[in-house]
């Protein structure tokens, strides 16, 4: 199994995880609304320390990946597939204070 392949089935269940939430709450677009500039900021924070310290990571050896299970490319010595655990966060962890913020919240 390549690694593209479990990042499509971790980010579709993310995905799919951040749509029930907002499509459970009353107040979603409110909260797209309020969150995005703090998620567009999150995001880029992650990436790129994801980028740096990945790169460290393998360049020290820590890390090794199997040419066949990735797709080629790469930021320095980072699979762009590594990129998509992070992505998955940022769309996780809103979906996850959406489910279970307390109804009075809501």
């Amino acid at each position: 199994m390549t690694y593209l392949l479990v990042n499509v089935v971790f980010m579709g269940v993310a995905a799919v995880l951040l749509a029930i939430a907002l499509g459970t709450a009353p107040d979603s677009r409110q909260l797209v609304r309020r969150w995005w500039p703090s998620i567009l900021i999150a995001g880029v924070v992650v990436l790129v320390l994801t980028a740096v310290f990945d790169n460290l990571m393998i360049a020290s050896g820590l890390i090794r990946y199997s040419e066949q299970n990735t797709s080629g490319l790469r930021i320095g010595l980072v699979p762009i597939e590594d990129f998509a655990y992070p992505i998955a966060g940022l769309l996780v962890l809103p979906a996850l204070w959406v489910l279970f913020r307390g109804r009075g919240e809501r």
